[in-house]
């Protein structure tokens, strides 16, 4: 890659859960926040960093709904993923008591990860850009009626006190992230157990039954689709997208076979990325 600028983009503030993600998984980068995810897939795309740092699904809000449409308009690759267990901490400015909360600030997803404290003490949910953003609203307001859930590192960023630990409604409770470039690579295995997870997009011929033939070769050749998620486009009902995660490589004799049937069944089949998967995969 030319031209490197040794950053990695995410949604959010410093702070956020995908701020965290960045650090764990290339602590040598330097994390760029981005308001939106639109704007994080643009800074790869201009050239502002090298990489992104995408969340795609949560064990508990499902899919990030935003990220399949984006993803096949963008033309970026994904070259990794990254699991990471989320924990959500309660804060507040410092000296601020529970009986003080009146509205509770975070992401949509946050929000709905931590309904059970948030019903059982009675505060009004308020979401907010993003997990980091919340606490930073809540320093700069100085309002002491407002709380966040955040990751622990946002109240050491922005000054807030901790008042309940670890507060989602589940401990299984785990983000997949994938890891986006300009350019494509495709993972080699370095020993022959390791996982590869190829994830692809596809439109089925409008053809009966189109659909359950497009997908009989990853059956009959014993693939293992992790994925299979439906959208649809440009608004109409009849024209429909598919996105799929399967555990193997293009090169594979039996992936390779069953892509040249889902090939002879659709329109159009764009591999997004070959990539190793992570060790937490399928462990879940």
């Amino acid at each position: 890659m030319t031209n490197r600028t040794n950053r990695i983009a995410f949604q959010g503030d410093f702070g956020a859960n995908s701020d965290m993600a960045c650090r764990d998984m290339f602590p040598d980068m330097s994390p760029l926040p981005c308001p939106t995810f639109e704007d994080a897939f643009v800074a790869v795309e201009n050239g502002d960093a090298d990489l992104a740092m995408i969340p795609i699904e949560n064990t508990i809000a499902g899919r990030v709904a935003d990220i399949h449409h984006l993803l096949p308009e963008s033309r970026l690759h994904i070259v990794g993923e990254y699991f990471m267990p989320i924990r959500f901490q309660l804060m507040v400015l410092p000296g601020v008591t529970r009986d003080e909360i009146r509205t509770v600030h975070s992401h949509i997803h946050a929000l709905g990860q931590c309904r059970k404290i948030i019903r059982n003490n009675g505060w009004k949910p308020v979401v907010a850009g993003d997990t980091a953003g919340a606490a930073k609203l809540i320093a700069e307001t100085g309002e002491r009626s407002m709380a966040a859930l955040a990751p622990r590192l946002a109240a050491d960023l922005y000054g807030l006190e901790i008042i309940a630990e670890n507060v989602e409604d589940t401990e299984n409770n785990v983000t997949r992230f994938v890891v986006l470039s300009r350019d494509e690579t495709i993972a080699r295995r370095s020993s022959p157990n390791e996982l590869i997870v190829t994830t692809f997009i596809f439109n089925v011929r409008n053809i009966p039954a189109a659909l359950y033939k497009a997908l009989g070769g990853f059956a009959t050749n014993g693939i293992n689709m992790t994925k299979l998620e439906s959208y649809q486009l440009g608004g109409k009902f009849v024209a429909t997208q598919f996105y799929a995660d399967i555990e193997g490589h293009p090169d594979d004799t039996p992936v390779m076979q069953a892509l040249e049937e889902l090939r002879f069944f659709s329109e159009k089949v764009r591999i997004l990325g070959v990539y190793k998967g992570h060790p937490m995969r399928g462990k879940l």
